[in-house]
């Protein structure tokens, strides 16, 4: 496994980094344009995971990812409302998508301030829609509250899901069985997570022409 996709593994990323390695990932994907590749919502889930058998302090782990969420889609709005239009004319890149940017854009258009809620469960959107709010210059006093709600919803409920989950298990199994397969747990847990991620591609005709180029790329290559 390279050194990139340890980064994109959330068991890694929690043994290695605990606490405040996840504050980090959840305030960046929440609102730095270049956190968009982080995986929000599987390391949310398996942090859960890893609360529910002890690892980590379930209040402690909800706090920091909420308090993460919120003032990053703040400081997501506040990047779009200072750089504007200099951000949509910024070039694509390897750490910034102008198309997941642009997608957010028509979201923003279609759903307005209830993008910012509906965008924290949506992979690469949640990372831009504060940006575009900003560069649309949205009542600050609106997407604050409706930031509070998303950043409650996504940074509290998807490490109580995950806990829920865990704790479930350990009722109707002894320590030993559910440690023996806690593994497989994870990898169940990531693939729930990155599921609408991946219906997403399949639907959007751009997406499913770059992931066969990738894989063709990969394999080529082999």
């Amino acid at each position: 496994m390279d050194q990139f996709t340890q980064f994109l593994n959330p068991e890694f990323l929690i043994k290695s980094f605990g606490l405040l390695g996840i504050f980090f990932i959840v305030f960046a994907e929440s609102g730095l344009f270049f956190g968009f590749f982080f995986p929000g919502d599987s390391l949310l889930l398996t942090a859960g995971l890893f609360a529910s058998r002890g690892d980590l302090n379930l209040i402690l782990l909800i706090a920091l990812s909420t308090i993460a969420a919120i003032t990053g889609d703040t400081t997501g709005y506040w990047i779009g409302r200072k750089m504007g239009e200099k951000l949509f004319a910024k070039e694509e890149s390897r750490f910034f998508k102008k198309s997941h940017l642009l997608k957010a854009q028509d979201f923003y258009n279609k759903h307005g301030g209830k993008t910012i809620v509906l965008a924290r469960f949506m992979p690469f959107v949640r990372t831009f829609a504060p940006m575009v709010a900003g560069a649309a210059k949205m009542n600050y006093t609106a997407f604050l509250t409706y930031n509070v709600v998303g950043g409650l919803l996504w940074g509290a409920g998807l490490p109580f899901v995950g806990y829920g989950i865990g704790t479930y298990l350990r009722d109707r199994f002894t320590p030993e069985q559910v440690d023996k397969y806690f593994l497989l747990l994870v990898i169940a847990v990531i693939g729930l997570s990155v599921a609408p991620t991946a219906v997403h591609i399949l639907k959007d005709k751009d997406s499913r022409k770059k992931l066969i180029h990738a894989l063709s790329s990969f394999f080529s290559h082999r």
